[in-house]
């Protein structure tokens, strides 16, 4: 068992490195901006994947796209200073973890309750134009790269791109839905929507008892070094 347990973790550290090394070629990579390129053609690919959970969001002045189970969605707005929440965010159900101990009005200024659902999100900030004609949810998440390039992001140990939704919380996507390139296996997170633990945790959440999420440590890119911070993961595969 020990001389298994030190071959797993060899391998491990082998994806963790292979990982890192690759995030730093996307970020280094000549010319082009590989990482902002590059998620607009796969986050299109999602949407195209998804069409039945993609809708516009009038309440938040933007576009949603919804969980298979329909219990989570990320919501991006148009950035026009229109919405009433935030820019980018995720809304999700409250239940599994008000029955976790969650007490919402613990929870910090970045988290509204309502309606037995929770947001959490940011203000991308900027000048925040009114834009002219009608937006799809592409070129709204189009804008967010050009306008707000810094909240885009690249997940090496996943092969994901992500949406920075400020403190922690992400909404991800993969770079190619068939393989994940760092393992070169079956890409079975097409996407994943991820929350900061630590404030549901403070607020009163038992991690171990919130049902319907994934509670585990994630290797993360931390200061250019890999690092495991425990998360609250809710992947899907949508092919």
């Amino acid at each position: 068992m020990k001389k298994h347990a030190k071959v797993v973790a060899v391998i491990g550290a082998a994806v963790v490195a292979v990982a890192v090394f690759l995030t730093a070629v996307l970020k280094t990579a000549g010319g082009p901006d590989v990482v902002g390129t590059g998620s607009v053609s796969s986050f299109e690919a999602v949407l195209n994947a998804a069409p039945g959970r993609v809708s516009a969001d009038e309440a938040n002045a933007g576009w949603s796209l919804e969980a298979p189970d329909g219990s989570v969605r990320f919501v991006w707005s148009e950035d026009d200073g229109r919405s009433p929440l935030h820019d980018v965010m995720l809304e999700f159900d409250a239940r599994p973890f008000v029955k976790a101990g969650l007490d919402t009005a613990r929870l910090p200024e970045n988290y509204a309750a309502e309606n037995g659902r929770l947001t959490v999100g940011t203000d991308l900030g900027g000048d925040r134009p009114s834009y002219e004609g009608k937006t799809t949810p592409l070129s709204a998440y189009e804008r967010i790269v050009g306008k707000h390039r810094g909240s885009v992001g690249y997940h090496a140990a996943l092969d994901h791109y992500n949406v920075s939704l400020g403190g922690g919380n992400l909404f991800e996507w993969a770079r190619d839905m068939k393989v994940n390139r760092v393992t070169d296996k079956n890409q079975e997170k097409d996407i994943v929507f991820v929350l900061n633990p630590k404030p549901l945790v403070a607020a009163g959440a038992d991690p171990k008892k919130v049902e319907g999420w994934v509670y585990a440590a994630v290797s993360m890119e931390m200061d250019g070094k890999a690092a495991d911070v425990y998360k609250f993961l809710k992947p899907f595969n949508l092919q």
